[in-house]
């Protein structure tokens, strides 16, 4: 079995472009939706055996502004229900505790995952894969957080109103922040 890295931050993120390398991590482009980023990050945890893992991204809320930071109390999966099939994961809460020092105006809140925009409910926030990938830590006995800058308004159906560019710049300006409160 291969030794877990010393303070070796995996950032997992959907998409490469929200993505930035950062001194001491890795990055991982996960896929987009749940089943993509759990199979991923569940092969990136064999593989590297960070010490932590950011997940990290763009997301649409309901009733938050745009560039909002949020770090994830929980992640729910939105598309599952029952009790034979779990539904929500948690995040470290040490490391929940360092980035919400290192982040104190950052909104601490649950975030919910679904395969399909507007598909959450009963949460503010909305992404696709956080679910999948703390799950996958949570599972392989890595500390994880989620954290999101929030794009969009989730039932805005005009794409072009939703603020792409901008979100992706605050989160590449926070990574080495989030980075460096996680190490």
């Amino acid at each position: 079995m291969k030794a877990r890295s010393l303070e070796q931050v995996l950032i997992v993120a959907a998409t490469e472009r929200e993505l930035v390398p950062v001194k001491r991590s890795h990055t991982l482009a996960c896929g987009i939706g749940p089943v993509e980023a759990a199979a991923t990050t569940a092969r990136a945890l064999a593989e590297l055996r960070p010490s932590v893992v950011l997940h990290v991204g763009i997301a649409g809320a309901r009733d938050l502004p745009p560039l909002a930071l949020v770090l994830g109390s929980e992640a729910i999966y939105c598309d599952a229900e029952g009790p034979l099939v779990p539904t929500r994961a948690l995040p470290d809460q040490a490391l929940l505790g360092r980035l919400r020092d290192a982040f104190p105006g950052a909104r601490v809140q649950p975030i919910g995952t679904s395969a399909r925009v507007g598909g959450s409910h009963g949460v503010e926030v909305e992404a696709m894969e956080g679910f999948a990938v703390l799950r996958a830590a949570e599972l392989a006995g890595v500390p994880a957080v989620e954290v999101r800058v929030i794009s969009n308004e989730i039932d805005e159906p005009e794409r072009a109103r939703w603020r792409f560019d901008e979100a992706l710049a605050a989160l590449a300006e926070f990574l080495p922040r989030l980075v460096a409160a996680a190490s």
